[in-house]
């Protein structure tokens, strides 16, 4: 049986959403332990010319959302990247989960050949087949983002793992 996008989009996306939401919980946790503002870790970064935890949150969430719709043929929701605490990073993940949850499996799988148009910055257009969008530019931008932020998190002093970062991976473990 053939693996469709929808089979390779849909769960990475919840599955890697409910793990970052995991991971600010872990940093709340710390950051309360610590007596360490919140705002600090929402400007915390991996070097000078990075994004902020608060901006690898939101591109995340956007990656997964803007993506998927593309994918399925719909309009993005538009989310204002207006958070300044943890507890409106995790509603923009829950939100974004949401979405996700809701989008037609179908209508992403019949992307495949379609022609994906998408911005890149705010005055250029790329344009790829579906499953290159997919595979070339959500997913790696999709996971780069994610990436960083379990980084940055763990930069932090948070005690995150390997684990938190795979999230709610199915798997048997013997």
């Amino acid at each position: 049986m053939p693996y469709s996008m929808s089979q390779v989009a849909l769960p990475t996306f919840e599955i890697g959403l409910n793990a970052l939401s995991g991971v600010l919980d872990k940093a709340a946790a710390h950051a309360a332990a610590k007596k360490i503002d919140p705002a600090v870790l929402l400007g915390w970064r991996l070097a000078p010319d990075m994004f902020a935890l608060t901006k690898q949150v939101q591109v995340v969430c956007d990656q997964a959302k803007n993506g998927g719709a593309r994918l399925a043929g719909i309009e993005p929701p538009k989310f204002e990247d207006k958070e300044t605490t943890l507890e409106q990073l995790k509603d923009r993940i829950a939100r974004t989960l949401a979405f996700v949850k809701g989008l037609d499996a179908k209508a992403i799988d019949g992307a495949a050949e379609r022609t994906i148009t998408f911005p890149l910055g705010p005055e250029k257009k790329g344009q790829m087949s579906g499953a290159d969008y997919l595979n070339h530019f959500v997913l790696p931008n999709f996971y780069f983002h994610l990436t960083a932020a379990y980084a940055v998190v763990r930069n932090f002093g948070a005690d995150v793992g390997k684990r938190d970062f795979l999230g709610g991976i199915p798997m048997k473990i013997s």
